[in-house]
């Protein structure tokens, strides 16, 4: 069995090395963990409640975790895995909360309604299929499904005040959904692991280089940006969790495996509603269709937020294009990013993807007056005057070699590991924050498959998510008592069908 390590370094102070920290802690409470932060902020990235939806990526209302196949069914396996995940997640941040190791005094988790909203006869068809392919399971048997244009009125007011229908509406509904606050969750598990002996958080530090020891440590080189200093420390295992910047680090750890991989950037913007009186009228989360050629993250969606207890609301998110790995990242990540493993892979994927290229080009010359009235689909009686543009974060889509494809754009997130198990990162976007949990459950799997196999890891996993080795998709009546138990320590609210009979 491979030697614990004792010296931990997390690159990257988001929600993924957070929640890395928090397991890692209780698996292995004698192990120093050092988080290296680029930023002088936690949780500013990717992880900044501005920087993302909020949605609890459960898949309730996104439309393109079920998609239709050639044959006309619909392929509901990612919907189920993510479904699952969140519920896993879920169950890590009550443990938190239920045992006061994070301030749940303003929730980072509330009640928001998950809608998906279309029209036209084609998609009114899918989305009545998509209905009838999930309610069967429990994750999902409390979804509600409706054409009736005053049921959809009382649910949606303001998406149909002015609204001219001349064509079938449909729309789904799942009281259980959730509006998160990772930007909040984040900073939350720091502090907790902050308070903690043995871990310590250095911001405004900057990864240069990570280099193998013939001896197996990584050797890391380190700028502090305060104190103007370079200086190298060596850790048993490292984890790169720095969003967009994995990549880069990836590639300067020089391990065989992350050799081939390259990234496409794509930034996003939102408009952001300042009116008070239009905040007011809308509380839901409410998902359309993707445009054709559009990449996943850019579904088009009505949004409300919980920003630390005050209520906001916003549309979008619009596409962009941006050679920056990271928000706060440089002009020159995309083309320092290019070697002469990825070149031929990234070349490939940009030619097979010549539509999500051109829609790209689309979304970036957009006028104000186009959003708007992209807008006007969700919101008829939308006006300029009331909306503002904001930038919202920075992703980078994976680009994977394949001997046989060549170079394939791929949606999701992807883990890399050395060989030895003592290197990982996490590359890739959406759903990534809200299934964190499980990623890094199989960072702790890749990397430490043994001692994850031990008895004294099993019972330690299972103080924290109880349901951890089973499955919320085949055991329903476990499903329904996991979500009863973190919608009451979340202090949720109870909508399920099987409590209010």
């Amino acid at each position: 069995m491979k030697k614990i390590p004792s010296t931990i370094t997390l690159i990257g102070a988001g929600i993924m090395s957070a929640t890395l920290g928090v397991l890692i802690k209780k698996l292995m409470p004698s192990a120093k963990i050092d988080i290296y932060e680029r930023l002088d902020r936690i949780g500013a990235e990717s992880s900044d409640a501005w920087n993302n939806a909020g949605t609890g990526h459960s898949a309730f209302c996104e439309l393109n975790y079920t998609p239709e196949m050639s044959d006309g069914s619909l392929n509901i396996d990612k919907a189920l895995k993510i479904g699952h995940w969140f519920e896993v997640s879920k169950q890590l941040w009550a443990h938190l909360a239920e045992t006061g190791k994070i301030d749940t005094t303003i929730p980072f988790i509330n009640d928001i309604d998950h809608m998906s909203f279309v029209w036209g006869e084609d998609n009114v068809n899918f989305l009545k299929k998509r209905y009838g392919s999930m309610t069967p399971y429990a994750l999902f048997e409390d979804m509600i499904y409706s054409e009736d244009l005053a049921q959809i009125e009382e649910w949606i007011p303001l998406m149909m005040e002015g609204r001219e229908v001349r064509e079938p509406l449909a729309v789904t509904k799942m009281d259980i959904g959730t509006d998160v606050n990772f930007g909040a969750i984040t900073r939350g598990m720091i502090q907790y692991l902050q308070s903690c002996d043995g871990v310590e958080v250095h911001l405004a530090h900057e990864i240069q280089d990570l280099t193998q020891t013939k001896e197996g440590p990584w050797e890391i080189d380190i700028k502090d940006l305060d104190q103007k200093r370079s200086f190298s420390v060596k850790s048993d295992f490292v984890f790169i969790g720095a969003g967009g910047g994995s990549l880069i680090l990836l590639a300067k750890s020089d391990i065989p495996e992350g050799r081939g991989f390259g990234g496409f950037p794509v930034s996003g913007q939102w408009l952001r509603c300042d009116n008070p009186d239009i905040i007011a009228k809308h509380e839901a989360k409410v998902y359309g269709k993707a445009s054709t050629g559009s990449p996943p993250m850019s579904v088009p969606h009505l949004d409300t937020r919980m920003m630390d207890g005050k209520k906001a609301l916003l549309f979008g998110p619009y596409a962009g294009f941006s050679t920056k790995f990271l928000k706060n990242g440089s002009y020159f990540d995309l083309p320092l990013s290019l070697e002469v493993h990825n070149i031929w892979p990234m070349l490939s994927a940009g030619y097979k993807n010549l539509d999500l290229t051109k829609y790209l080009v689309e979304q970036v010359f957009q006028s104000m007056d186009e959003r708007l009235d992209f807008l006007k689909l969700y919101y008829p009686e939308a006006k300029d005057e009331d909306w503002e543009l904001a930038v919202a974060g920075q992703r980078v889509q994976i680009i994977k070699n394949d001997d046989k494809k060549g170079g394939v754009l791929k949606f999701g997130t992807e883990v890399v590991k050395c060989a030895d198990g003592s290197l990982a990162a996490l590359l890739g976007a959406s759903p990534g924050a809200s299934t964190s949990t499980s990623i890094m459950i199989d960072v702790l799997n890749e990397c430490f498959p043994d001692q994850m196999q031990t008895t004294e890891w099993k019972l330690k996993m299972k103080e924290m998510i109880p349901t951890y080795g089973k499955s919320l998709v085949t055991d329903g009546d476990l499903m329904h008592k996991t979500r009863d138990r973190t919608t009451q320590i979340l202090k949720l609210e109870d909508h399920s069908k099987t409590n209010n009979l």
